[in-house]
């Protein structure tokens, strides 16, 4: 089992560049209602616009705040090269550590739309 996680966005284009950026992902569908961004070939995440149906029933609802309760964690093979990706505007929640409890180094984010993100590796 390998897990496909989706998030609803309010800007499909401008999270999958953040998601690019900071993952090292690339686009493997692309679009401005729902991506799916690729990390080595496979699957990592997939971005859908908040308020956008398709074949189904929007997965959020406009006006409830977004990432509220979720972490997207991702197990990188260096942290330090994420970091050197990271910009003035990227919301640092908490800077690179070492967690003792999990014996790896992490570093945690907020996404555009308010994700909690965690890098986690050596």
């Amino acid at each position: 089992m390998k897990p496909q996680p989706m998030i609803a966005v309010t800007d499909v284009e401008r999270a999958s560049r953040w998601y690019q950026r900071i993952l090292g992902a690339t686009s493997g569908h692309g679009g401005s209602e729902y991506e799916q961004l690729l990390v080595d070939g496979e699957m990592v995440l997939q971005l859908h616009l908040l308020d956008e149906g398709h074949h189904h029933e929007a997965i959020g609802e406009v006006g409830v705040p977004l990432g509220n309760g979720v972490a997207l964690w991702f197990l990188v093979d260096e942290i330090d090269r994420a970091t050197h990706f990271l910009r003035d505007s990227d919301t640092i929640v908490t800077a690179v550590h070492f967690n003792p409890n999990a014996g790896h180094r992490e570093l945690w984010l907020r996404d555009p739309d308010g994700y909690l993100v965690v890098l986690a590796g050596e």
